[in-house]
Order: C-alpha cells, then structure tokens, then sequence
C-alpha cells in the first residue's frame, strides 16, 4: 500500500525539499491550508475516571484559573475535586491541580442556588447526570437536577460564569469559602461587598502547601440585590466567611459573573477582571478555544483511527495543564512568605510535580513550548533565590518536600545542555550546587557513605538511586562550563547505584551504614511506613532505576544477556505487590511493570541499550495498546501533571527521553502513519511510517532525509533541525537492526 500524505502536510514536505527562493511561497501555502479542528479530539474527561485524578472543568493552557465543578466528596480519587463516578456538584471552584495523588486547592468555590443555601450546610450539594454535562477544551457545561444550567469558560487569570435559571426562581450565588477537601482547610475568608455588581475577598489556607493565599475579585451583569455573609457551621469561633449573593427574578435572562485572581490584593484581582471586557460569553469561549487549538497544532497526527487521535490529543491538552501561573500580567506575585516579587523577565508559574515530570513532560517542553519554557525555568531559579534551594515539589511557592530527589537539577540540566536561551548557566549551576549539599533529606549521609543507609533514613534506595542521577546531571554541567574537578566529583556519586547491587540476589537493594543488607528483604514488598526502602516501588522497579548508565547497570549482572533475562522477568513475574501499606500508585501492572507510576516509564526502553531494539518495540506498543484508552479511566493511574500523558505523547510518535537529560530520543513503536512536529516557526519534523498497522509494531529499518539511518535514537539538535525520519514496519522483528553496538544509545559505561 503505498503512503499518501494528506493535503495539510504536504506544503511542509515540499517547503523541505525546494530551494531558497519558493519558500516564502510555500509557507504561504501553509498558511493557507485548511487546519483540522483538532480540540475535537481533546476530551477533558479522559483521567476523571479510575485513579487518573484529572478534572473536566476549564481552563486557558497554563492558566492560574482552572473552573471546575467539584463533588464535595473527599477521598483519594478526589484529589482534583472531581471523579466521574460521583453524581454530585457542590460547586464551581477557581483553583485545581490535575492528576496530582494529593488533594488541595478547590479554592474560591461557587455554588448557585434557588434561594439562600442553609448556613449550616457544610457541602450543599445537588444531583447531576453526565447526560446533561459536557466539557470541550474551552468550555464547560453541566444541567443541575434543580434545573439550573451552569456554562463555564476562562481567560488566563479571569473566570466567566453563565447561569441559567429556572422561571421563577430566587436566584443566589454561593461563595463557599470554607469549602475544601482532603488536606486543605480554611484559616481566613472574607468577602465584601464593594458596589451593586462587585464584591471582593479572599482565601486563606493551609494543606499540602501551609501557606495559601488567594485573593478575587467577582463582576455580576445584574445588580445584587444582597449579599448575606455568615460562618459556617463548621467553622463556628474562626475567621472563615461565607457569602451568598442575591438576586431579583430574572426574567429569564442568564445570569452572568466573571471571577478573577491574584496572589497579591483584591486590587490585583480587580485589575484581572479587565482579561474579560464585556459579558459575550461565546467570544470569550472561542477565545480559549483557540488557544488550546495553538497548542495542539504544535503536532499534527495522520491515522484513520480517530480513537488513536482522541488518545493523543487528550494526552497533548493535559501536558497543557501544569505548571500553572502564578504571577498577575506585570509579573508581580506575593510568595509564600508574604513577600512581593517581580520576574525580571516573564511570568511565574507554581505546581512544579518534579518527580514526575522531569521523566518526560519537562523534556517535551524544550520542544512543545520553547518561550513558556523559559518562564517555567526561571520560575525554579526564583523559587531557589526566595529559599535557598531549587524546588522539590512547589505548590502555591511553598515546598511541600514531596516525592524525593532534587528533581529540578535532570530539568534545569537538560535545557543548559540543549543551549536554551534566556537561561543563565552559571546561575543555573549554583542552584544545582545547593541542592546536591543541602543538609536535609538524607544527603548529607548519602554524601558520607556513598549511599544513603537504611538506618540513617527511610526510602535509603530511592533516595540514593534518584541523587544519583540528578548528580549525573549536575556533572554534565559542570563539564559544560568547565568544572573538571566538580565533573569528576559528581561522576562519582553517579555510581552510587553500584553500592546497593546485590549481585546475589539481582536487585538493588537496601543497606545499612556497617555495610550489611537490610533483611529481610522481599523484592515484591512496597510500603508507605518509613522503614520501607523505597518509596511508592518496591525493588523489582527500582532496580531499573539508572537512566544515564543503562550498560553500566547491566554489567553488574555479569553479561547483557542476564541483564536481558532480568528485564524480561521484570515483565512476566507475578502483578501481586506485597505489602499492607502498599501505596495506590503502584498500579499499571504487566507482571513488577508499573505503568501508573513513574519510576517505570524508561525502563522498556532499555533493552534498546544492550542491542535488542525489537523488545522495546514490542513493550511500548503493548504499554500504549493496554493502558491508554479515550475514555475516563483511560490512565493506568495518576494523570501527574501531564508525565502520565507526555509519555503516551512521546511513544506514539516512535521515541522517547529515557535519560530525560542527555538529549537523546530512543525510537520505540510509532503508531501514526505521519506526524509533523512544528520544531519552529518555519521548520517542521515529519515522521512517516511506512507499512504501518497495528500488528506491525517492529522496525525494519529507518531513514532520516532519505538517506539509511542506524542509530536507535535522534538526538535533540537533529530533532530540531527538522526533516523527514522515515521507519519502515513489520509484523516480525528485525533482531539485526539496533543490534551494533555504535549505534545504541549512550551510557556512562559506553
């Protein structure tokens, strides 16, 4: 069968092959091209189900208001707010974090109601059908069983709430300011009435991150007839106010208000409400819906497997969602303790789940948002100037200290090495220093023994596996800049993986500061109890935790060949995880495989590392086939800030960073039959496949510009000069191909 490209790419193909002097003509020709509609194929709902712990609500990409109705149910598989199991609505809040595995934020919630909602009522809540809800990129709408139909859109900073009422109701709307859920509680609230269309207020509270201010401002087109401020129940003898606004019968009219926010003042807030000018809520709509249509036109899919693309795209527009501005439009921003900044350059942006997007979502940033980036970038460094350390996990400018490692440094290491603009190296290197020497979690112990011990401190193999790794990273910038002596320093505490291996037993396990094992040990036995060794795993993932030095890893086993048998045992042993503690994350299972939690998102790419490229095909399209799905539950687990979905983006189209940081792509299985990457204004990547079907997941051979192309992977500069990589497919592996050893993918042991 031959390949036909369809009419909107193949202006970029012929940009690519002609001469200097029809380029300008070709790309008008581009221009001109019909652009699919492709927020279609983005669904909000996928990740609401199951433990993918996404919201349907709306928001601008990477904007600081994300309106999204809640449940007011509490409850791991609530940590958004919002599960698709539920069929309750107890409000509209401003604020919510996707696909996170702990609950905060919900802050400013709205609640419309018929007549004043009881003062007492700790979450009034009303019946809802999924019949009667609808959410699109851009646009979100519910029908409450009371009749009320509530349509949301958003600007980056600024809310719009359309209500429709039934004929003859009382209509009020609910500032629910007391409203939170699983670690989130309110400290303070106010809301004031300050004109007949206009009140003001804030939240103050403490969670996940302790410090949580959040200040708005709230604009209605019909005047308020009231404003009924009371305590609730549950918060009786406190600082925390409700408030309830009323209004005259509408006749029939939508009732309209747009909310904006700001960490500053209410008069920050005030001046937000100006990103909504008037009361046209389709304009506003379209607006937004333009916006995602931008960004998920950065990379345009061809397959006539429509469900292939709602996969995508749906993955695209949540790696769109996190980080999340911080900062009002001049930049300005109060942190967590209390102080008022200004970005130099930029905006700031808060919610940084390092631990998990460092593996995938923040390498497909250097791609997908090459001026955002540098803003989020910079963000790390100011959080590093205001606390003396990069980020861990950031949340409203507070370190929340989850997850282990300093997963900024693989982050920040991987756009030095990609010479990204607007970044100051130097700067970037001593921030990377403070971390490496900071005198809590565990390093300075795992600085003195070359390992963390278990007895020095829990979660010792994780936390000596991962500062590995960022100290890897931190020598490849120090080599950059021409630190020999730093380079060769933290070369070294890269090996400390070497320490832990039990070559007895085949895994990396814990020890104790005499030397000694940890016993008992159990490979299957994961725990969230402070004695356990590793964190959110157990030793069958953990072990497989050396991204920058894959061969060096499988060396320790003796031959690549025992490496391999380890590796395929990996995926063939028993799913059970032991453990009554064992943590909901590990989920995802293909035998010790947990697809639902990061640490194994690399690790079927590494038998590409030791010559047999055709296992990693078959994994990756057995990983895309079995856990990404287009509908609510179609994450294996938590969606995590976007890392659950910039895997399934990087995958299928054909590779992935599985050392986030050294620049290299390794190929896997590519699912479409083209894929066009916009790598800048006027370059595009085209990826063809060719005799592509779903039975057909191994390569057998690969051209890039046309020309036979051996290596296992593309390196990012060649990525971003663009082109044309071509694989061809079969239903057969071609075990000679990836096999030379020159042509695998690097690894400190090269």
């Amino acid at each position: 069968m031959s390949f036909r490209l369809p009419h909107y790419l193949r202006p970029i193909l012929l940009y690519m092959r002609q001469p200097f002097f029809i380029i300008f003509l070709l790309l008008a020709s581009t221009a001109m091209a019909q652009v699919p509609n492709l927020t279609k194929y983005a669904d909000p709902y996928v990740g609401t189900g199951g433990h993918g712990h996404t919201y349907p609500g709306v928001s601008a990409p990477f904007g600081m208001v994300q309106l999204s109705p809640d449940n007011g149910t509490e409850g791991w598989d609530w940590c958004s707010g919002y599960n698709y199991g539920d069929s309750m609505i107890a409000g509209f809040s401003h604020m919510h974090l996707s696909g996170t595995g702990c609950g905060d934020w919900c802050d400013i919630s709205v609640m419309p109601g018929i007549g004043l909602i009881p003062d007492d009522a700790k979450n009034y809540r009303v019946k809802f059908s999924h019949e009667n809800e609808t959410a699109y990129p851009g646009s979100y709408r519910v029908k409450l069983d009371n009749g009320i139909v509530t349509s949301l859109t958003a600007t980056e900073r600024c809310g719009l709430h359309n209500y429709n009422f039934p004929e003859g109701a009382k209509p009020v709307l609910c500032f629910n300011l007391g409203f939170m859920i699983n670690y989130d509680s309110t400290t303070e609230s106010v809301i004031t009435k300050v004109d007949e269309h206009t009140v003001i207020g804030y939240r103050y509270s403490r969670g996940w991150a302790n410090v949580q201010r959040v200040y708005f401002a709230a604009r209605t087109n019909m005047a308020i007839k009231d404003l009924h401020t009371y305590v609730p129940a549950h918060y009786i003898n406190t600082r925390v106010h409700n408030g309830q606004l009323v209004f005259d019968d509408l006749h029939g009219r939508p009732l309209m208000m747009k909310v904006a926010l700001s960490s500053i003042n209410t008069d920050k807030a005030l001046e937000a409400l100006d990103e909504i000018r008037d009361w046209d809520f389709g304009s506003v709509q379209n607006s937004t819906k333009n916006k995602w249509q931008i960004e998920l036109d950065k990379i345009r899919v061809v397959t006539k497997d429509d469900q292939m693309k709602r996969v995508f795209y749906s993955a695209l527009y949540h790696t769109c969602l996190a980080p999340v501005l911080y900062s009002d439009k001049d930049g300005m921003y109060k942190n967590a303790k209390g102080e008022i900044h200004k970005m130099k350059k930029g905006q700031r942006y808060t919610v940084f789940s390092l631990w998990d997007t460092f593996r995938g979502l923040n390498p497909l940033f250097t791609i997908t948002q090459p001026q955002r980036n540098i803003d989020i970038l910079n963000s790390m460094l100011a959080f590093c100037d205001e606390n003396g350390e990069l980020p861990v996990w950031d949340l409203s400018t507070w370190e929340t200290g989850c997850m282990s490692g300093y997963h900024a440094v693989p982050v920040l290491a991987d756009a030095v090495l990609k010479n990204t603009p607007g970044l100051d190296a130097e700067r970037v290197y001593a921030a990377m220093k403070k971390s490496a020497f900071q005198k809590i979690r565990g390093t300075q112990d795992y600085i003195k023994y070359g390992y963390l011990p278990q007895d020095k401190g829990s979660y010792s193999v994780t936390i000596t596996l991962e500062y590995a790794y960022d100290d890897w990273c931190i020598a490849q910038v120090a080599k950059k800049l021409g630190k020999m002596d730093d380079y060769a320093m933290f070369m070294k505490r890269g090996e400390a993986y070497k320490k832990l291996f039990d070559k007895n037993r085949g895994f990396i396990r814990g020890k104790n500061s005499n030397g000694s094992w940890v016993e008992p040990f159990d490979p299957y036995m994961t725990s969230t109890e402070g004695k356990s060794m590793y964190e959110e795993g157990n030793a069958w993932q953990y072990t497989f935790f050396v991204p920058h030095d894959v061969r060096g890893l499988a060396e320790q086993y003796g031959t690549y060949d025992k490496f391999i048998l380890k590796l395929d045992s990996l995926f063939t042993v028993s799913s059970k995880v032991k453990g009554e503690s064992a943590p909901p994350d590990v989920s995802g299972l293909i035998g010790q495989y947990a697809h639902g939690n990061e640490p194994s998102h690399h690790i079927a790419y590494m038998y590409t590392y030791v010559g047999q490229a055709w296992k990693t095909q078959r994994m990756v399209r057995m990983i895309l086939d079995s856990m990404y799905h287009d509908q609510p539950d179609g994450y294996a687990g938590n969606e995590d800030c976007g890392q659950m979905s910039a895997w399934a983006i990087w995958s299928m189209m054909g590779f992935y960073p599985a050392n986030p940081a050294n620049g290299e792509y390794v190929f896997g299985s590519p699912v479409f039959d083209a894929v066009a990457i916009k790598v800048s204004i006027s370059r595009f990547m085209v990826i063809k496949t060719k005799n592509n079907a779903k039975n057909h997941p191994y390569i057998q051979s690969v051209k890039l510009n046309g020309k036979r192309y051996t290596k296992t992977y593309i390196d990012h500069a060649t990525l971003m000069k663009g082109g044309e990589l071509e694989f061809v497919m079969g239903p057969e592996p071609n075990k000679n191909w990836g096999a030379n050893p020159q042509d695998w993918p690097s690894s400190v042991n090269n």
